[in-house]
């Protein structure tokens, strides 16, 4: 496989991965967000699926985001009667997000940008150091 194609693959890594944590960084963001009235919902947590494309100018198969869908996890709920949007029991629903499980799929994802980010830079360096050695 020629660099050029390990660079398309890795760039296509960086990609899905940046987008991941766009939407980890959205469900953070929205992890205490409350429904203002009764009988509306609160945030719901997205999730991004990734799907295989082939790649037809260099023929390899590359990682592309599917889509971005919700969680279908429940809400949780919160004792608080004096909040506007309390059921008649008393209780609020709140996010379906739980911000362990989104440090640590934002840590993965992390990760993989960064084995993506490390490919590319040998990659660069190797081309790098042929051109030096074709000058000579």
């Amino acid at each position: 496989m020629d660099l050029s194609k390990i660079m398309k693959l890795s760039a296509a890594g960086l990609k899905v991965q940046n987008e991941r944590m766009r939407v980890i960084a959205e469900n953070v963001a929205n992890a205490n967000t409350l429904p203002e009235k009764p009988g509306e919902k609160p945030y719901r947590r997205k999730v991004v699926t990734f799907k295989n494309e082939l790649d037809r100018e260099t023929g390899a198969r590359t990682v592309a985001v599917d889509r971005v869908r919700e969680d279908r996890s429940a809400f949780g709920r919160r004792y608080d009667p004096g909040h506007p949007a309390a059921d008649k029991e008393g209780y609020v629903q709140t996010p379906n997000v739980k911000s362990m499980v989104e440090m640590m799929d934002m840590r993965r994802a992390q990760r993989s940008y960064e084995a993506n980010l490390s490919v590319i830079r040998t990659s660069r360096t190797i081309v790098q150091n042929l051109l030096g050695v074709l000058e000579r």
